[in-house]
């Protein structure tokens, strides 16, 4: 049990998303990075979906209200237990009464705090992500706030830990080789509407360092660079929308859905960011420049082997350590 002591706007509980619900016009929500998430839970024994805490702005306080295992991954936020630094992407125990600080991150955008057990807010369809269009969900449907006291779920018997993963960055070999000229690269399929873009769009879409917008925000990633303008305005009927699909509005300028994503929408679709980069578009902080590179199916299938395998490994090494 902890008590949030300092929080800025837009901090939430978290998980890895609302599956199921999307016929009720309810969006997915969950963690902007499921990577990071999952590896909290595994190191601390917790199920890979068990809610956390998503935390954005910095700086976060929060005090320890019990003795408590826990760890904080993603975004390197300079974590620090009553002043002493913690590794990035590590689990430890607290005592009752010391405070937990993350700082503004050196690298990345996001952390995540994960409890023991894993944060206890209520269900709703099938998920404890807060919902904060919707107003529901995590804690009370809302950012966090200072004052809040967050509970975990009953768990194992409290016991000392100290173990850590290899950030995904670093561990997975495809992830490194992820930058151009300053700018994140990330890799992406074309969508439906790809053919109806003439072909000098096509190329500006591609060989242009794009800027992630202020306007950003968890529901998507707006985009600056040259307008994608089609010769026509083109009307559609609305469709579906996923994480990673990106859409071209009359503007021109790109959005990439993200979490918090309306579930139909009608503009243009042009391509669609695979699933194995999403968490590292998380982490793209805003004013930062991202670069497209097109990958065909098969290649997005096995990027996406490459992430499973990186978590199976982190839970069965946490396990075996849990286990000695």
């Amino acid at each position: 049990m902890i008590e949030i002591v300092s929080c800025l706007a837009l901090n939430t509980v978290q998980d890895l998303g609302r599956v199921g619900a999307r016929h009720y016009g309810v969006s997915t929500s969950g963690a902007m990075d499921a990577v990071a998430l999952a590896i909290g839970n595994s190191l601390l024994g917790n199920p890979e979906g068990a809610a956390g805490i998503e935390i954005q702005t910095f700086p976060f306080e929060a005090r320890f209200l019990e003795d408590a295992a826990f760890a904080v991954t993603g975004a390197d936020a300079q974590a620090s237990l009553d002043g002493d630094p913690l590794p990035p992407w590590w689990t430890t125990t607290a005592r009752r009464g010391q405070v937990l600080t993350l700082r503004q991150p050196r690298s990345g955008a996001r952390s995540y705090l994960a409890l023991a057990g894993g944060v206890d807010v209520p269900v709703i369809l099938n998920s404890r992500s807060t919902h904060l269009r919707g107003g529901f969900g995590g804690m009370e449907g809302r950012s966090l706030k200072a004052g809040d006291v967050i509970r975990a779920l009953p768990h194992e018997a409290f016991r000392a830990l100290r173990l850590g993963a290899v950030p995904p960055q670093f561990a997975i070999s495809s992830a490194r080789s992820v930058s151009h000229q300053s700018a994140m690269i990330v890799r992406v399929m074309r969508a439906g509407e790809y053919d109806i873009f003439p072909l000098e769009m096509q190329e500006s879409f591609w060989r242009t360092p794009w800027k992630i917008s202020h306007q950003s925000d968890r529901g998507g990633y707006r985009l600056s660079g040259p307008p994608l303008k089609l010769p026509e305005p083109v009307e559609m009927r609305s469709y579906g929308l996923v994480a990673g699909i990106i859409q071209v509005p009359p503007s021109g300028e790109p959005i990439i859905q993200l979490s918090d994503a309306n579930t139909a929408g009608g503009y243009p679709k042009i391509g669609a960011v695979i699933e194995a980069d999403i968490w590292r578009l998380a982490q793209a902080r805003l004013g930062s420049l991202i670069r497209f590179e097109e990958v065909s199916h098969a290649e997005a299938v096995d990027a996406m082997a490459a992430i499973q395998t990186y978590l199976k490994s982190v839970r069965r090494v946490a396990d075996l350590y849990r286990a000695m």
